[in-house]
């Protein structure tokens, strides 16, 4: 018989003492590569652009985590609110656009900043915020016994599950659970330098909790960019955890299950849970963050990024101003935004022409304004993505970087 843990001493350890080093190597290198990563987007409005394709990458990977496919298409309408007249196309469309909307909403509570980022009101305010987004069909979970029970946004389950082999805390002591999560996390005994290794670990224990009856792992994801962006990891927003959990999915689960594990002899801890396998799962994190950002700076190389757009418009367009189109994106992705006037040095046509060439670009979304006569600012609409950022999303089942 399984046992039912109601002390939260239970879920230690709860940072590794093994791999210490391999663990501070790997943080020194992803703080080092994600401020490299920041470094290549010189303009705030590239950023921001390349932010909004992250965050429909991020959705549409978090949906595959949970198996749940949704093409990048379908995500490009949920963002704009389109939403399929399929009932399983629109269910997926709903978590993901659900899932997008948290994500920004959160990156604007921690700008504003006094967040407990560790707190168990935190962790409920990212959960009800994600499901007051979600239909009733979506708030229905099982109990350990099979039955169906209602879940309550920002609420913390009352009832008992299983997860996999794992059997999570009784229901009446996840509170004192969550109070020594935060206890032990947001403590100032972590040194800075240790911040990586204590976001890799406290994911883990997140999951082994499950606080809630459902989306704990959705939950669990959007905590960890939360903290990513609380502890001010550079080019947060060009990169995402979720598509290197995706493409590993069979290893982060395997790594979660290792980490679940008790204690295996004196060599392993000294706390109720395996010590080697909590190590195991932030070496297994750390290097899927790392993973995620180099792909991301070879994604977004500016020499590269320009060549892309010179050969879209080359390959894939038949417009006959495809050549000007061409010469305003590729400067465009470089510096964000430029006044129309600069249009007719950029081409060398007249006014006439010009007048033309922005009207047509406008209309195909190659660029974007803010205003009738303001400036142009850079876009990448969904049928250049591909091509533009090769390798960004992959079929479910597929082992690509």
């Amino acid at each position: 018989m399984l046992e039912v843990y109601n002390n939260p001493v239970a879920m230690e350890p709860l940072m590794p003492l093994v791999e210490r080093g391999h663990l501070a190597e790997l943080s020194f290198e992803i703080l080092q590569e994600s401020g490299r990563l920041a470094g290549r987007v010189r303009s705030p409005w590239v950023f921001q652009e390349v932010a909004s394709v992250v965050r429909g990458m991020n959705c549409y990977y978090s949906n595959m985590i949970e198996g749940h496919r949704t093409s990048p298409r379908d995500i490009e309408r949920a963002m704009a609110r389109d939403f399929s007249g399929d009932s399983a196309e629109r269910s997926n469309q709903l978590l993901a656009f659900a899932h997008m909307e948290v994500e920004r909403e959160l990156g604007g509570l921690l700008e504003r900043g006094g967040v407990d980022v560790y707190s168990g009101e935190f962790l409920c305010e990212i959960h009800r915020r994600f499901y007051e987004r979600l239909p009733e069909e979506f708030r229905t979970a099982r109990t350990a016994a099979g039955g169906a029970y209602q879940i309550v946004p920002g609420t913390l389950r009352d009832f008992m599950v299983d997860v996999g082999r794992h059997t999570p805390p009784h229901f009446e002591a996840v509170g004192s659970f969550l109070g020594r999560f935060r206890d032990f996390y947001s403590s100032p005994a972590i040194p800075k330098t240790e911040c990586l290794m204590a976001v890799a670990a406290a994911h883990h224990r997140l999951a082994w909790i499950h606080p809630f009856g459902d989306g704990n792992g959705r939950v669990a994801r959007l905590h960890s960019q939360a903290l990513l962006a609380h502890y001010g990891v550079a080019g947060l927003g060009l990169w995402t955890l979720s598509r290197g959990v995706a493409r590993r999915r069979a290893d982060y689960y395997r790594f979660l299950d290792m980490a679940d594990r008790r204690r295996v002899n004196d060599y392993d801890g000294r706390g109720n849970l395996s010590d080697a396998g909590l190590g195991a799962f932030c070496v297994f994190f750390l290097e899927t963050l790392l993973d995620q950002i180099r792909f991301m700076g070879s994604v977004l190389d500016i020499s590269n990024l320009r060549l892309r757009v010179e050969r879209y418009f080359q390959f894939m367009e038949r417009e006959s101003y495809r050549d000007a189109f061409a010469a305003i994106v590729r400067v465009l992705v470089d510096e964000g935004e430029i006044p129309r006037s600069r249009v007719r040095e950029i081409t060398g046509k007249g006014a006439t022409v010009v007048a033309e060439i922005v009207r047509r670009g406008l209309e195909a979304g190659y660029f974007r304004s803010p205003s009738p006569k303001g400036v142009l600012r850079v876009a990448f609409p969904e049928r250049m993505r591909e091509a533009l950022f090769p390798k960004l999303y992959f079929p479910a089942g597929s082992e690509e970087v």
